[in-house]
């Protein structure tokens, strides 16, 4: 079974040294809760971590909870061993464009990214992709493709 970490939980280094870290990055706040659906689809895989940014109950009026949020997204990408992206139509996602702008560029981390048909950035996230990581070369339009793919970059780290 995958352990889930929910923001703002933390597990010790040791306790997970054999586990694959997958964050969940994308959009939050005015989206459907899709997190949920895609740690269902992934909760029976062994040696994985799956850090969740969605909390249950947040206060976005809170804003030691905001910079909570903030910092504890943060360390958990940077820790993280695939980064798994999806772009919901609802929203432009600027907090998951500038997190894709930053990872994508400044490290070789394992990248995974699906766009819901119907997004208005579609077409800049995947020139942008494909000009800084010539190496990502699939974007998912569901969220089960996005699990499919999520499933194999796992499967080759483990």
């Amino acid at each position: 079974m995958a352990v889930i970490i929910e923001c703002p939980n933390k597990i010790e280094a040791h306790e997970n040294a054999q586990n694959v870290n997958l964050f969940l990055a994308g959009g939050i706040s005015n989206v459907p809760d899709w997190h949920s659906y895609v740690i269902r689809k992934l909760k029976d895989i062994k040696n994985l971590t799956i850090y969740n940014p969605r909390r249950q109950f947040f206060d976005t009026e809170n804003k030691s909870l905001t910079e909570e949020q903030i910092i504890w997204e943060y360390e958990q990408l940077k820790n993280a061993d695939i980064i798994s992206f999806w772009f919901a139509k609802e929203t432009l996602n600027p907090i998951t464009l500038y997190e894709l702008g930053k990872w994508a560029n400044s490290t070789q981390k394992k990248i995974v990214i699906g766009i819901e048909n119907g997004y208005a950035r579609k077409d800049d996230v995947i020139i942008q992709t494909k000009l800084a990581r010539s190496d990502i070369k699939h974007f998912s339009t569901n969220l089960d493709d996005l699990c499919t793919e999520i499933v194999a970059k796992v499967t080759k780290i483990s």
